[in-house]
């Protein structure tokens, strides 16, 4: 597993988000919330030390070797600004937007991550991810996911006119559960909740301080070990919840 060091200075924060899933339901919301998710990285920019975007940033993302997906400028540009600033800036593949490859880093110099990582801050150990497929569960993702990450499945939809595969991309974008969401997510319960069983296993492996991630679209947090929690970021459709660490603990804010 990959493991990067951040050293933060005094005042400095690390901050988690995840879920927006621009593109649905309609331009017109979509791009409201992509100016919200603006201003949030702005007002955020102030003290972080990093930012950890924890995927399903986008509905559906698919770069072809000359075209990325119209739109979603807005969050680029500021984006660009902010890594200009040298503010670092990660981004983690969901099941949304899985079909990232180079063009983030290329053009923006942010990493792409497609599995969890650890974050090691001082003597405390977080890890981070988008959350999709881990723990007990969801047996036909599972499978899904290892095709649509398949070189085979990218080549072939790579071969797909943009203008054909883009309008594929928004009649899924239109059916997914985003984009039908009528109300906030329902706590499972804990023997049900996949993410923090899986959390609980690797806690018997390895101890971390903290397991980040989204996916869920509930905000949680919940006790993974005698000292360790798991926390989610929520989602940007209804909640504009996001995690920040100060390198002492990790808490759940509501941007208003």
């Amino acid at each position: 597993m990959t493991e990067v060091t951040i050293s933060l200075p005094p005042g400095k924060k690390i901050y988690f988000s995840s879920d927006y899933h621009l593109g649905v339901p309609d331009a017109a919301t979509s791009l409201e919330r992509e100016k919200k998710v603006v201003a949030w990285l702005d007002q955020v920019s102030a003290d972080a030390a990093a930012i950890y975007l924890l995927g399903d940033i986008f509905d559906f993302w698919f770069e072809y070797r000359h075209s990325i997906p119209k739109g979603y400028i807005r969050l680029q540009g500021k984006l660009a600004e902010l890594r200009d600033k040298g503010i670092p800036i990660a981004f983690f593949t969901g099941n949304h937007d899985m079909w990232m490859f180079d063009y983030f880093t290329r053009e923006l110099g942010i990493p792409i991550y497609r599995e969890p990582i650890v974050i090691n801050s001082g003597s405390q150990r977080l890890l981070v991810g988008h959350g999709d497929g881990l723990g007990p569960g969801e047996h036909a993702y599972k499978i899904l996911k290892k095709f649509f990450n398949s070189a085979l499945c990218q080549w072939l939809f790579a071969r797909i006119h943009p203008n054909l595969g883009m309008s594929i991309a928004h009649y899924w974008s239109r059916k997914s559960r985003a984009a039908n969401m009528k109300r906030e997510e329902v706590f499972k319960g804990e023997e049900r909740e996949y993410l923090l069983i899986w959390c609980r296993e690797q806690e018997r492996q390895t101890h971390h301080d903290y397991y980040i991630f989204g996916h869920r679209h509930l905000p949680l947090d919940l006790k993974v070990g005698d000292s360790s929690r798991y926390i989610n970021t929520g989602e940007w459709v209804h909640q504009y919840t996001y995690a920040v660490y100060d390198a002492q603990t990790v808490s759940l804010k509501k941007f208003i």
